[in-house]
């Protein structure tokens, strides 16, 4: 992960809350409801990532690199498990 001046991690999962299950229903469930928060984010993340993606072809440099680098995110972490439609 690429260091930020502001650790948006660090944030975001203060502010999302743990998702660690420790055995204890009540805690639990809440820890359920902080995963279902933290998979729509990293749903809706994952989606703008795939969108820029589609410029990885484009003859405007700026926009083209933007699009490599997302393919080469989605490539590397994922590999061949996902087809990303483009």
């Amino acid at each position: 992960m690429a260091k930020m001046d502001i650790d948006v991690y660090a944030v975001v999962k203060k502010l999302i809350g743990s998702i660690e299950p420790v055995g204890s229903q009540h805690v639990d469930n809440e820890r359920l409801e902080n995963l279902k928060v933290h998979i729509d984010l990293t749903a809706a993340l994952l989606h703008d990532i795939q969108c820029v993606r589609q410029n990885k072809d484009r003859q405007e440099y700026s926009m083209k690199e933007i699009g490599q680098k997302a393919d080469e995110f989605l490539t590397d972490y994922f590999g061949g498990a996902v087809n990303w439609q483009t």
